[in-house]
């Protein structure tokens, strides 16, 4: 009898035993063997492993390892074929569907398109059958997996675990998801503190205001708003980074009851001061990273409570706004056709900002005392002005060009940044205008160029991803719900000059040969990577 035949006569042996078939344990170690032998020998193993895995516990170790290493063998069409029977290991086994998990897991790193779609119906299988058992393998390796499956797993946390519904993300599951991403943000990367955030905006603490305090209290950690030390924050790009990513986590979470002055005064602090300003990011794009910082340091403004210190604090924002708003030049009567560069989307940020503190604190503007820092700041708004009106040709031409777009055409990049130079310079003229008052007034308000207002509606502002049906907030929360009607930054807001840097795609490009090493799920190694964390970031 050939090998072939061989594995159906065990095969029917093993279905037709009944009650009887744990007396038939060489049978199914002959199965368990043909995962050495010929192409066809390892297609039929792979099926019958998990047909009579449960009835012996005993070889359970044995036969999940045979499995494992049909997943990983050189044929494509094999390893499609084990991916696809694993789920068979999980039926009624806690424990084997953990390591099922960890190892589907690991495969989630596979390039092939029609393995990795494999490995992910898997992984949705065995997530229904035990979902506790199997999110337990995937944190595994988010624990202690190397950084590309690390990024995979968070990122089908977000795509495909929480859009499965409150059948299989039960209040018990979601709970577990929370407490085990709070433990990752111990050690991460920037592009993971990105993922963990997206997670938990997704979760229950994405839809009240309990759970947006909480968000930002992680954010707050992991910025390290307490870090005295001024040149090293300065000189560290790294921190600045850090910084900016913790900021943009949580801005989209303060409101009139979460306030941002945390952040807003570290900003000032520690970041604006001149020396420490013009000390940031010199060994790359500055202007893109300062503009991102003061960005999202705009936007936080808007929370604030009432600071201390509030007139070093906004003469901090003064400061570095006279650096974006040079003095006329002698004799500069007609701009012509050579208007002044100026950088307008760095004025309107520290505009608003100047604007917004000014308005809390109108007693706290020490250069309105001053009549000669009065009137250098009066011809330098004056000039600012002169150069948007320098550019007003453009914006006639942008303005036309815009007219008569449909609201598609209007969304496509292009058009997109049309609008917002519009925005820009529009807004830096209405806050002039109050600014220019002698004593400045604040009158007008405005929405931030790159903003997109939105109705506030908690539970759908920081999280891209469907997470089910929420349940209701209670009676104060709907309370607090109605008072926050004021628009709020989008998720995906056009940026005049976008942002440097983009996160990594790069993946393990190695899985495939029989050489590489790879973890058998539930247990191992695989940590340990560097330059993961910069303290707690």
């Amino acid at each position: 009898m050939d090998n072939i035949e061989r594995l159906y006569k065990c095969y029917e042996v093993l279905s037709e035993a009944g009650d009887k078939i744990s007396e038939h344990v060489e049978e199914y170690k002959e199965i368990l063997k043909a995962v050495k032998g010929t192409s066809k020998e390892k297609r039929l193993a792979s099926q019958f492993i998990g047909n009579f895995f449960k009835h012996f516990p005993e070889l359970a170790d044995t036969a999940i390892d045979a499995q494992f290493d049909l997943c990983e063998d050189d044929d494509t069409q094999i390893r499609r074929q084990a991916i696809k029977d694993l789920p068979k290991l999980c039926q009624g086994n806690a424990e084997a569907t953990t390591r099922v998990g960890d190892t589907l897991a690991q495969l989630l790193v596979l390039d092939d398109p029609s393995e990795l779609q494999q490995v992910n119906n898997s992984l949705l299988s065995i997530i229904k059958l035990d979902t506790k058992s199997s999110v337990t393998g995937l944190f595994q390796q988010i624990t202690s997996g190397d950084e590309p499956t690390r990024e995979r797993c968070f990122k089908f946390i977000a795509t495909k675990l929480l859009t499965m519904g409150p059948n299989v993300i039960t209040k018990e599951i979601e709970d577990y998801i929370v407490e085990e991403i709070k433990k990752a943000l111990q050690d991460v990367t920037a592009d993971e503190f990105h993922h963990c955030m997206t997670i938990l905006g997704a979760t229950k603490l994405g839809s009240t205001i309990t759970g947006h305090a909480e968000l930002v209290k992680l954010a707050t950690e992991q910025a390290e708003l307490n870090n005295t030390d001024t040149d090293i924050i300065a000189v560290d790009d790294e921190v600045v980074e850090r910084f900016i990513q913790c900021a943009t986590a949580a801005a989209p979470y303060f409101s009139k009851t979460i306030k941002s002055t945390a952040f807003v005064a570290h900003v000032c602090d520690k970041l604006l001061p001149i020396k420490t300003w013009n000390m940031i990011a010199t060994a790359v794009s500055q202007d893109q990273i300062q503009l991102r910082l003061l960005k999202v340091f705009a936007e936080m403004v808007t929370y604030t409570d009432t600071l201390e210190n509030a007139s070093e604090r906004i003469n901090a924002v003064y400061n570095v706004l006279l650096e974006y708003m040079p003095l006329p030049k002698l004799n500069d009567e007609d701009l012509g056709d050579t208007p002044p560069s100026f950088q307008f989307s760095h004025a309107e940020c520290l505009l608003y900002a100047l604007h917004t503190l000014g308005k809390k604190h109108p007693n706290s503007l020490s250069f309105v005392e001053d009549s000669e820092k009065l009137k250098d700041f009066r011809a330098r708004l004056q000039y600012l002005a002169r150069g948007t009106q320098g550019v007003f040709s453009y914006i006639k031409k942008l303005e036309e060009a815009l007219k008569g777009k449909s609201a598609e055409e209007l969304k496509t990049e292009e058009n997109q940044l049309k609008q917002t130079a519009l925005k820009t310079t529009s807004n830096i003229n209405v806050l002039i205008r109050d600014l220019f008052h002698s004593p400045p007034i604040f009158k007008h308000e405005i929405v931030l160029s790159w903003v997109v207002p939105k109705p506030n509606k908690l539970g759908k502002r920081h999280a891209p991803i469907t997470f089910g049906d929420k349940a209701a907030a209670n009676g104060k929360e709907k309370q607090e719900q109605e008072q926050e009607k004021k628009a709020r930054p989008s998720n995906d807001q056009k940026f005049y000059s976008p942002p440097s840097g983009k996160y990594s795609n790069k993946v393990n490009q190695n899985f495939g040969n029989n050489n590489r090493a790879r973890q058998r799920g539930g247990g191992g190694g695989g940590g340990g990577y560097k330059n993961r964390r910069f303290n707690k970031y």
